[in-house]
């Protein structure tokens, strides 16, 4: 498109056009969003060459921008990434409508009946950085709960978002609703952030996704509501009721399964009473793998060599081959030291007492908390609601992965029949 050069004016017509639109979308029946959701899987899948041509120009500009493995890994695109957007869009299709669900209807004394009925946020402003994916799963998301979404990727993803934006728009227009009830902000320019994250009259809520420093600044500088969450520094605890296998297995796959996302496990807790059982073999497997490992003084004793852990990397999300590992004394220190260094993301215990997994469950406060399962299950594919836009550590309104229905508010709804107060 042409230079935008009044990025406050082309806000404000972004933000305009998509408040009129998600009042039309409010109101769009479930066949109309499923109908415009499936065309765009269709679209996906139909323009997957292109697509892929598109985040070949931003994989090629990021490597000479030297941007580093982690958000490279992000930035990619192949056929089965493609594949997986066009499956999230159809699993968001086929997830049951949450709007306009009437629940808690309770007849008074004065004989009204009250109740909840379940409604869109409105206007829900995006920014995100590297993940293209994200494109395609807030507008399906958006979407299908009834709200008008403001999408700002990445500069590094530009030409990836702008072909998956037109697939997107392809879908709208084939099911007779207005483009504007997604838009990607076609413009790099930082101030159109600035913009919309002030504009109290046309966005409702702001969802960032990214990097540490960019959830900090919306944080600060956002005069509108916000869902977040800072970084992901998630914890796997062995127990010494642990399974060996099972804690070796879900270890592994928590640090390794996949190095760039917030789920991965950046810190390894091991009860001293198992940690010469586990640590070798795992230290065994993470060398395979290339997995820098950094321990304390007791880990060091049984895993020679490896490097030492400092206090800041009790703190770190790697995103990257990097694990720190910690001895502990026993369930109460473990829970202590995440209470004190956990991102409030994800954690989770490896044990075969009933008793210790539900105390861990109980005092541990992150937005998931798991038993024996890896931490890199915290996604909202896995948890069943089709994708999610984002992952809350907030503790009001949404918490854990963001999916339909915390893009949904309630309000009160009251039934009478000529009632009146006396």
């Amino acid at each position: 498109m042409d230079a935008i050069v009044d990025i406050k004016t082309y806000m404000t017509q972004l933000g305009q056009q998509a408040r009129a639109a998600s009042r039309v979308l409010a109101c769009a029946t479930t066949s109309e969003k499923n109908r415009a959701l499936l065309a765009m899987a269709d679209a996906i899948l139909a323009d997957q060459s292109a697509l892929l041509a598109a985040n070949a120009k931003d994989m090629v500009a990021g490597k000479e921008k030297g941007l580093d493995a982690a958000l490279l890994d992000r930035l990619a695109l192949n056929e089965e990434r493609v594949l997986g957007i066009a499956e999230g869009i159809r699993q968001v299709a086929a997830l049951p409508d949450p709007v306009g669900a009437i629940s808690d209807m309770n007849y008074r004394p004065s004989g009204i009946q009250v109740g909840k009925m379940r409604v869109p946020l409105g206007v829900v402003g995006i920014i995100y950085e590297s993940r293209p994916n994200v494109t395609a799963d807030a507008a399906a998301l958006c979407l299908k709960s009834g709200n008008a979404a403001i999408l700002r990727g990445g500069s590094e993803a530009l030409h990836s978002n702008q072909a998956i934006a037109e697939c997107i728009n392809t879908g709208v227009r084939q099911a007779g609703l207005p483009e504007a009830v997604v838009q990607v902000v076609e413009t790099p320019d930082r101030a159109a952030v600035g913009e919309l994250i002030t504009m109290q009259q046309y966005v409702d809520v702001i969802v960032p996704r990214g990097g540490k420093r960019l959830i900090e600044r919306i944080s600060a500088e956002a005069r509108v509501p916000v869902i977040k969450h800072l970084h992901g520094v998630c914890h796997v605890y062995i127990d010494s009721k642990a399974d060996k296998t099972k804690a070796i297995m879900v270890a592994f796959n928590a640090k390794t399964q996949r190095y760039g996302t917030c789920n991965t496990m950046e810190t390894l807790l091991v009860d001293r009473a198992i940690a010469a059982d586990v640590l070798p073999e795992l230290a065994r497997q993470y060398q395979v793998e290339g997995v820098e490992l950094r321990g304390c003084d007791a880990t060091r004793a049984i895993l020679t060599g490896i490097n030492a852990a400092t206090e800041e990397d009790w703190d770190t999300e790697y995103l990257a081959p990097i694990l720190s590992i910690r001895v502990v004394d026993g369930l109460s220190e473990a829970i202590e030291h995440i209470h004190q260094h956990s991102s409030g993301h994800t954690e989770s215990i490896m044990t075969e007492d009933l008793g210790r997994a539900r105390r861990f469950m109980m005092e541990v406060d992150s937005s998931s908390v798991m038993v024996n399962a890896s931490t890199r299950f915290a996604d909202g594919f896995e948890y069943g609601l089709g994708g999610e836009i984002g992952i809350s550590t907030d503790k009001i309104h949404a918490r854990g992965p963001v999916g339909l229905e915390g893009l949904t508010s309630q309000k009160y709804i009251v039934i009478g029949d000529g009632h009146i107060r006396s």
